[in-house]
């Protein structure tokens, strides 16, 4: 199993920067994949974007050009770099890791954009 713990989230005007941290309980040296998700309320949960354990990302285009992922197999941590923040940024930040067959979730952690 891996217990993820997501942090770093807050309150932030717009325009600002925030960066997300997700700690795993195991190396994630050998995970193919980790995410981060958002979910806004009364919207579904949407991916923002992932990092494969080769180094390659993909991100949703709403985050493109702004949003960072990257990883550190030795502190086996995620992080997700978020710049130019919008109000429509705002949400509840979820890490995900796909490891043998399972998905395994990070308890959340809220990040609101607001003057």
């Amino acid at each position: 199993q891996v217990q993820l713990v997501e942090s770093g989230g807050g309150l932030v005007q717009p325009g600002g920067s925030l960066r997300l941290s997700c700690a795993a309980s195991r190396s994630i040296f050998m995970i193919n994949n980790m995410g981060w998700y958002r979910q806004a309320p009364g919207k579904q949960r949407e991916l923002v974007g992932a990092i494969t354990r080769g180094g390659s990302t993909n991100y949703a285009d709403s985050v493109k050009g702004r949003f960072t992922i990257s990883r550190d197999n030795a502190k086996n941590t995620v992080y997700l770099q978020m710049n130019s923040l919008k109000p429509e940024d705002t949400a509840v930040y979820y890490c995900n890791a796909e490891w043998r067959a399972a998905d395994y979730w990070g308890q959340g952690t809220q990040v609101t954009v607001s003057s």
